[in-house]
């Protein structure tokens, strides 16, 4: 292990997810590499009257498969959310061959999760208590028959964290992240954080999110961020674009395993890259709007780029948050402006949302495993659907398909509903 006095360096030795576009990394990226979309029509619930009836849903048989073949006794615990980070953390974990470590101690899991969302059903049961007089029946409520208490453990934004931890025997550091968009960003990065201190050596880091259920798309259509109009479901989601309207929710999780470069390579672990920085921030503006001048996301990037020990010349490609509201692809596009100046134009950004959707606390660790492939395989994903220039939004979006170029070091950007702000800073490991 490095002295206290160095900087330890935070490796990247596995990675998994699940999206609406794959049941895996590989399957993910490839459809993206191809500019497929997984968005559609709705098909988990009614959707009879919302002026948005499109999401990113990820397939159930492909849940129903890996349970199938694993241990379920804690399923009834389990969000789906967590259900979904069981599955990406079994595919990270097996790429970085986990299982070798015998001290689990050294493992520790940081995780961005929200909970789920309270169903109509359970809105319905708890009326049921209400009295006409303006009382509970708090006797019923709380006894035999009454509300189920497993129904409120699954909305805690801490349980996921736990369980996860209990499904991969990790007894390291527990951190649970509830920062909305940012979350699963600010997650890998304070994992970072802990390996570098000397905390743990191990952490398993990432996202997940399932929210797309009547009171989820409810709340977000009432803060009119999410697309209400659009001529087909794949075409919805069109991040820099002129006629973007809104974002596409979207449902997913991923995860990395990040490890002490040193301690990584003394267990012969295979380096798939490196986290080099990370930058965290708050606009400190308002809590439904960013900064009109992009202030929190510009202090973030420049956090990860010194973190980093980088400058702005040395950036390849920047994975955007582009989530194709008004709002956020501009402020976006001036923060990256601030940051690189006259060379923002040459710099490549992409967004994933194009085809993913947003998966809110997902979204940072997919991302940030994409471009880490991308980095990988020299392909930089494209922004599909984007048809129409906005003078506004004037950098290089990658329009349409993806890129084949060498590139070596990246910026993946995630900007919280709220004004929470992460940014990673990624790099090619040289082997």
């Amino acid at each position: 292990m490095s002295s206290p006095q160095e900087k330890r360096r935070v490796v990247i030795t596995g990675y998994g997810m699940i999206t609406p576009s794959g049941r895996s990394a590989d399957e993910t990226f490839d459809n993206c590499s191809r500019g497929i979309s997984g968005i559609d029509y709705i098909k988990s619930f009614d959707t009879t009257g919302l002026p948005c009836r499109i999401a990113g849903e990820v397939d159930d048989t492909w849940i129903d498969e890996f349970e199938s073949r694993t241990d379920q006794r804690l399923k009834k615990f389990s969000s789906r959310g967590l259900r979904l980070m069981r599955i990406a953390t079994a595919e990270a974990a097996g790429r970085a061959g986990l299982d070798s470590i015998r001290d689990r101690a050294h493992i520790g899991v940081s995780l961005g999760s929200h909970g789920d969302n309270m169903p109509v059903e359970d809105m319905q049961f708890i009326l049921r208590f209400y009295r006409e007089d303006g009382t509970w029946d708090m006797k019923g409520l709380l006894g035999a028959g009454g509300y189920p208490y497993l129904n409120f453990f699954r909305r805690k934004a801490d349980a996921a964290a736990s369980l996860l931890a209990v499904f991969f025997d990790c007894k390291g550091p527990l951190l649970s992240i509830a920062s909305a968009c940012a979350a699963g960003s600010q997650a890998i990065g304070e994992a970072a954080c802990l390996i570098r201190d000397g905390k743990s050596p191990v952490m398993i880091a990432g996202g997940c999110e399932a929210t797309i259920n009547f009171s989820g798309m409810t709340g977000f259509i009432l803060l009119k961020a999410l697309c209400e109009k659009y001529s087909e479901p794949q075409k919805a989601s069109r991040p820099f674009d002129r006629r973007r309207g809104g974002f596409v929710m979207s449902e997913g999780a991923g995860a990395l395993v990040l490890e002490d470069m040193e301690y990584a390579c003394a267990r012969g672990a295979r380096i798939l890259g490196e986290l080099k920085g990370y930058g965290s921030s708050a606009d400190a503006y308002r809590i439904t709007d960013t900064h009109p001048k992009g202030l929190g996301a510009v202090i973030a990037m420049k956090a990860a780029l010194d973190d980093a020990g980088v400058m702005p010349g040395d950036i390849d490609y920047i994975n955007a948050h582009g989530t194709s509201t008004v709002q956020n692809d501009l402020t976006e596009t001036r923060a990256i402006q601030e940051v690189f100046g006259e060379r923002a134009r040459e710099i490549p950004v992409s967004s994933n949302k194009s085809m993913l959707g947003h998966t809110i606390a997902a979204a940072g660790p997919i991302e940030c495993i994409l471009t880490l492939m991308g980095i990988n395989r020299s392909l930089i994903l494209p922004t599909i659907n984007y048809e129409s220039r906005d003078p506004k939004c004037n950098l290089d979006y990658v329009p349409n398909e993806a890129r084949h170029r060498e590139h070596s070091l990246v910026l993946s950007n995630s900007f919280g509903f709220g004004g929470q702000n992460a940014c990673l800073c990624v790099g090619r490991f040289p082997q």
